[in-house]
């Protein structure tokens, strides 16, 4: 048991007990308990099994692959719209985890047996994401900036592209490509700045609170 998670318990506002009790679930599965990225983190071999968390309205237990998962309950959803690889389960009382127990158990189980067989999820590639109207405009017509996309990280790229991609009208996609095109041409990504800057764990912890 690693004291850095006692400590991020203890401190929970609203979900000490539902936290604790999911805890001692992972533990049972014979996962080793670790702290990354600021949460309770279970391993297997080294390899992320399952991750606790908690926001304003539940806490919860992920999946990393939560989509290779048979899911025969149909209980896991997916955190956000183009999620692709995890999965979770949302509780607002420890009588939820208490009855659903053996099945979470047997999730885990199973998500240890992904862990086992060597199992990856097939993620959709930069080329499977549509690149709006309006952007591709503007890469063809600036080729730096064509050079300076392409240049980023995949992940980067796909940010960018769900970005962009969001609004229905198009007067504010173009707003937001206009917005980011000096970020781009710097060769940054979406978040860099408010990584780089702390702001984006403050932009986290205020919603967790509001």
């Amino acid at each position: 048991m690693d004291p850095r998670v006692n400590n991020y318990i203890s401190k929970s506002e609203k979900w000490p007990k539902e936290l604790e009790r999911l805890r001692m679930i992972c533990l049972s599965c014979g996962l080793t308990e670790e702290f990354k990225w600021d949460q309770p983190c279970y391993t297997f071999q080294q390899r992320n099994v399952v991750i606790l968390g908690e926001l304003k309205d539940h806490c919860a237990l992920s999946f990393f692959k939560g989509a290779l998962l048979y899911d025969a309950e149909g209980i896991l959803l997916k955190p956000g719209e183009h999620t692709q690889s995890g999965r979770w389960i949302k509780f607002s009382n420890v009588q939820q985890i208490v009855e659903m127990e053996p099945i979470l158990k047997a999730y885990i189980y199973e998500a240890i047996e992904v862990e086992k067989a060597g199992l990856k999820v097939m993620l959709k590639t930069t080329e499977d994401f549509i690149v709006p109207e309006e952007f591709q405009n503007k890469l063809d017509a600036i080729p730096a900036l064509s050079t300076a996309f392409y240049a980023l990280t995949p992940g980067r790229q796909r940010a960018y592209l769900l970005h962009f991609a969001a609004p229905k009208q198009s007067k504010t996609r173009e707003a937001r490509v206009e917005k980011y095109i000096p970020q781009i041409l710097s060769g940054k990504g979406l978040l860099d700045d408010y990584l780089q800057e702390g702001k984006f764990k403050k932009i986290n912890n205020h919603k967790k609170t509001t």
